[in-house]
């Protein structure tokens, strides 16, 4: 959950400073400066908002990698369209940081190239900012609220703004003319799509989410609210789902679980396994479970406590306190991947 609201809050103040750095260098190319701000601590200025951005990207790109919620790979961070989670818009992710790298490279060997080669991905560096803000649109966990909303609008506004004075600044007409038309119609084009399209409910699937995922988020979305239902104590049921596998740190891999039960109070559970791969399985060195309960809707929540072959033991309690003891015999088809079998539920030190 840190490594989300990381990656969520880096991406933001990623698509800030960039907006701020190609606002600034689009007017610093007319020369501007003042008795306060001459020349160079204008390009001083630009300069270091377009590293410090890279920062945060790297940062973002980092934690998105880590985070094993979404099967996002260090070679999808990099090599556009790679991923099989939202493929379009993370592959504009990365179109975009590989940008900022051809940036940040060829400007650090800036003294081995020639003048004419930097200025040409210099300016193609530009390309990142419209590419990033489709990618923070397109596959952003905040595209449909309303603050964000408002800040893709104003880092829309404040870019065609800048284009409109430089283009209103060209000595031919023409350019002048077809400036200022892009930097009126390219934020509306912008606006209606994100209006019929990121705004709108079922977004996510539509992006290119897996379905295993989309499960999964709508059990990390359930609140937990009281109802007029006891909470389950003990019961058998039927399961489905998908099994899926991504790496960790220290040659470590994760195994992410999500499940549906069909029986019994039904709901659904998710399990997360982290160890080191071997010929038979995991050895587990970390756990995550939790299972929400249709009836209730209570968030239960705890960690693996035996872990045999297929067959998995876990303890699990909700916020009111409510204690669970969840055995899950499993079935998995290893061409498919999908999950198959039977959980069982019982008071804590029962048999499972």
């Amino acid at each position: 959950m840190t490594l989300w609201y990381v990656t969520r809050g880096t991406g933001v103040v990623a698509l800030l400073l960039l907006t701020a750095s190609v606002a600034l260098g689009v007017i610093s190319s007319l020369g501007w400066r003042t008795d306060r701000w001459p020349r160079f601590a204008v390009n001083v200025v630009h300069r270091n908002l377009t590293l410090l951005a890279v920062g945060f990207v790297v940062v973002h790109v980092v934690t998105t990698v880590l985070d094993a919620y979404a099967p996002v790979s260090l070679v999808a961070a990099i090599v556009p369209f790679a991923s099989p989670y939202r493929p379009i818009w993370l592959g504009l992710g990365a179109v975009a940081f590989d940008l900022l790298l051809a940036l940040v490279l060829t400007s650090l060997g800036r003294a081995w190239i020639s003048p004419r080669a930097w200025r040409a991905v210099h300016w193609a560096a530009y390309v990142a900012w419209p590419v990033a803000l489709l990618h923070a649109f397109g596959t952003g966990s905040d595209a449909r609220v309303g603050w964000f909303a408002w800040l893709g609008i104003a880092s829309i506004a404040a870019v065609a703004l800048a284009v409109a004075v430089r283009a209103l600044s060209a000595h031919r007409p023409e350019f002048r003319l077809g400036g200022v038309a892009a930097a009126l119609a390219v934020p509306v084009v912008l606006l209606v799509w994100y209006h019929a399209g990121p705004s709108q409910r079922g977004w996510a699937k539509k992006s290119g989410t897996p379905t295993g995922l989309l499960a999964s988020r709508r059990v990390r979305t359930v609140p937990s609210v009281v109802v007029p239902a006891k909470p389950p104590t003990s019961f058998v049921s039927a399961l489905a789902g998908t099994l899926s596998q991504t790496p960790a740190p220290n040659g470590q891999v994760t195994i992410h679980l999500v499940l549906t039960l069909r029986g019994g109070p039904r709901g659904a559970a998710r399990l997360d396994l982290r160890g080191v791969p071997g010929d038979e399985g995991v050895a587990m060195t970390a756990s995550g479970v939790s299972f929400v309960p249709a009836t209730t809707r209570a968030v239960y929540a705890g960690k693996v406590v035996a872990l045999d072959g297929s067959r998995v033991v876990a303890e699990v309690r909700d916020a009111a306190g409510d204690k669970l003891r969840l055995g899950f015999q499993l079935q998995i088809d290893p061409a498919s991947r999908a999950v198959s079998g039977v959980a069982v539920a019982s008071p804590p030190g029962g048999s499972d």
